[in-house]
This record gives structure tokens, C-alpha cells and sequence, in this order.
């Protein structure tokens, strides 16, 4: 019984860890269908690349970060393990790789290429890692820490805050230090429209990291009897609540309303194994319009140019989750309780300012030393001919 359960996990954690990677072509075809065709070739292989050089980061230093534990034995060792502990490794590098895809998303168009993916490798083996480690392993004591205080820890079941606040906060400083793009806001004022450039892309992004988030979600219980029926439902009614809130204040725009589910998703990941499911579309609805509103309000009222809109999705919504979980999670509300509101609000902010402060000795750092941006000509040209060196279509068809 024994052997079963331990295939049984392992089979299970392993399945969420490829739903995982499968939210990463979405992230890509997001990317692709928002930005300018001269843009797209780059969107989907930043995605790429960013995951690869993830996955070297978080193999050789950001797990060792996390959980104190390594890979640097005979592979005989490694076959005679616990199959289970390498599949979750998998798993939660997939959690990891998120994060630069959602800073991609933010800085792209004008951002230089190479010194993006040093950023990744730092962001996945250091900053990343070391408050996943303080909030799911319990590292250097701090949650304990918030207990005492507070008579609950901070709960984060599935990534409101370690995973998407952390990314859109990342993402923020890093928007504002590129400057926004070539054109984009005018000196007499004016402000250029840069609209997607395929909506049908645009969709298909969200509905794969949709699909996704069920593995995100869901199988975050890590081992299949934990496995809960309440956290799939509670995702489910998070994403239509945030769809139908960002289709209304949106007022039909179909940007925003492919962007809504996301937004849905990523408040409800916190609580989401604690909430009653009409708090938890309550909780969605709430997301899709502070991402309506706020994405509105951060390109036009005070011009930061976050192409995707990365800062009020993820980071925004994200924190909003942290702090819903413990207002939605309380008994009082229908949740099933054991969760603190001042615990939520503590791990939350901490998130939030180790973010902000990791980002910004980062991408400084990295300014001041390479640069991060493109050339006005290499922006001009797009970041596809500038790096890549073609184009996504053909300019002209060979015919013989």
C-alpha cells in the first residue's frame, strides 16, 4: 500500500507539474497576441529561454534556497530516491519559471534580450526562492513567528502572493526603469495607441493558462489524498466571476475580458482550499474590476507603460488574494476558518517589499551596467529582426 501511495503521488504531482508547463505557452501566445507583430517572434522565445535558464537556476541554487535540500549525488542515488521528491522538484520549478514570464510580460517591446535572462537567473535562484522558503517550508522561523503573533501563519495555499505578487511587484520597477516605449506618450500630451495585434493569439494564451490553473491549483495539495474537490470549484467560480466583473467595467473589450478569468485566478489561488465558492466568485469579481480599473489607470492617468498589464493582474490581484483569504477564509464569511486576517496582512506586505526591493537592486544594478534596452533603431525596427533576425511572416512568398 505503501509503494501505491507513493506511485499514486508521484503519478499525481507529476501530471501538475506538466498542466504547469502547458501555462507557460499560454503566457507565451498572451505575450504574442498583445504586442506588435514586429514583437511576436521575441514573445515566444523569451518564454522559452526564460524557462530553460529557470530551470538551470532553480536545479543548481533556488531549490537548495527553498527547501535545504540538493541534486549533487551519483545518479545511482538519485534512481534509488524517492521518486516522488525529483517529480516535485518538476512541480514547483514550474511555479518558479512564472515568474519571469510574467516580468516578460511587462517589459516587452523594448528590452534588451541577454540581460533579461541574467535577471531571470537571479530572480529563480535567489529572490524568488528565499520567500517561497520563508512561506511554504517554514524557513528562519517566521512563520512561526506570525503565528505567535497573530494565532494563525500566513497561508498561501496556492501562490496568491508567492507566486503572482511577487512576479507583477517584480515586474514594476523593472517597467519603470526601461522607460516606456518609443512614441507611447507624447510630450504635448497625447498618448499613442499600441492595440494587440491578434486577438484569436490573445485568446488562446488565456484559455490555455486557464485550463492550467486547475493544475496549479488543484494539485498543489502535492499528495492525492489531499487532493480537494472544494479548491476546483472555488477556481472555477473565481474565473467566471472575473471574467463576467472585467467584461462589465471593461465594457466589452475583449482584452480585458480574456484577461479576467486570469485575474479571477490568480486572487482566488491564496484561499482557495478555505473559501465557501460564493466567496470565492465574489473574490474573482472583485479581481477582474481592480484589474480593469487599475490597468486603466496605469497607462493612461499615470503613463507606466506595463504592456500586458502585468503589475495590476499579478501583482495587484495577487496581493488582493493574500489579504481576501483571510477576510474570505474566516468562518464568518462561510470559510472554513483557521486563518488569521493580520496573518494575511503581514505575509502579504512582506512579500510585496521583498519584491520591490529585489527588483529594484536587480534591474539597477543591470541598468547601470549593460542596460536594459534596445536602441531607438533596434526598437523601431521590433525586437524580432533586432534579435532574432526574422520576422513571424514571411515578407515576401518564394514561388519557384
Amino acid at each position: 500500500m505503501d509503494a501505491l501511495k507513493q506511485g499514486s503521488d508521484t503519478l499525481f504531482i507529476l501530471l501538475g507539474g506538466i498542466m504547469v508547463l502547458a501555462m507557460h505557452a499560454g503566457f507565451a501566445f498572451l505575450e504574442l497576441g498583445t504586442v506588435r507583430k514586429k514583437n511576436q517572434v521575441n514573445a515566444l522565445v523569451k518564454i522559452l529561454v526564460d524557462f530553460s535558464v529557470s530551470t538551470v537556476a532553480y536545479f543548481l541554487v533556488g531549490y537548495g534556497v527553498a527547501y535545504g535540500t540538493h541534486f549533487f549525488v551519483g545518479a545511482n542515488e538519485l534512481a534509488a530516491k524517492d521518486g516522488y521528491e525529483l517529480v516535485r522538484f518538476f512541480f514547483l520549478l514550474t511555479f518558479a519559471a512564472a515568474i519571469p514570464a510574467i516580468i516578460s510580460g511587462g517589459i516587452a517591446e523594448r528590452a534588451r534580450f541577454y540581460p533579461q535572462l541574467l535577471a531571470t537567473a537571479v530572480i529563480v535562484g535567489f529572490i524568488y526562492p528565499f520567500f517561497e522558503g520563508i512561506v511554504w517550508h517554514g524557513n528562519l522561523g517566521i512563520q512561526a513567528w506570525i503565528q505567535s503573533v497573530t494565532g494563525a501563519p500566513f497561508h498561501d495555499f496556492a501562490g496568491s502572493v508567492v507566486v503572482h505578487a511577487v512576479g507583477g511587484w517584480l515586474a514594476l520597477p523593472a517597467v519603470i526603469l526601461l522607460g516606456a516605449r518609443s512614441n507611447r506618450y507624447r510630450k504635448d500630451g497625447a498618448i499613442s495607441a499600441h492595440p494587440p495585434s491578434n486577438i484569436p493569439f490573445l485568446a488562446l494564451g488565456a484559455w490555455i493558462l486557464t485550463v492550467g490553473w486547475f493544475g496549479f491549483n488543484v494539485m498543489s495539495a502535492q499528495t492525492i489524498d489531499k487532493v480537494s474537490g472544494l479548491v476546483a470549484v472555488n477556481s472555477l467560480m473565481a474565473m467566471v466571476g472575473g471574467t463576467l466583473a472585467a467584461l462589465v467595467a471593461g465594457r466589452n473589450d475583449p482584452g480585458f475580458v480574456h484577461n479576467g478569468p486570469l485575474a479571477g485566478l490568480v486572487s482566488v489561488c491564496a484561499g482557495s482550499d478555505l473559501m465557501h465558492p460564493l466567496g470565492a466568485l465574489v473574490v474573482g469579481a472583485i479581481a477582474g474590476a481592480i484589474f480593469v480599473t487599475l490597468f486603466t489607470w496605469t497607462q493612461n492617468k499615470w503613463k507606466i507603460d506595463d504592456v500586458l498589464g502585468v503589475w495590476p493582474l499579478h501583482g495587484l490581484c495577487g496581493t488582493w488574494g493574500g489579504l481576501a483569504a483571510g477576510i474570505f477564509g474566516s468562518r464568518a464569511l462561510g470559510g472554513r476558518g483557521g486563518v488569521s486576517f493580520l496573518a494575511q496582512l503581514i505575509g502579504t506586505t512582506m512579500g510585496v517589499c521583498w519584491a520591490l526591493l529585489g527588483s529594484l537592486v536587480v534591474y539597477s544594478a543591470i541598468k547601470a551596467s549593460m542596460g536594459l534596452r534596445l536602441s531607438p533603431e533596434e526598437e523601431f525596427d521590433g525586437a524580432d529582426l533586432s534579435i532574432h533576425r526574422i520576422s513571424a511572416t514571411a515578407d515576401r512568398e518564394v514561388t519557384w
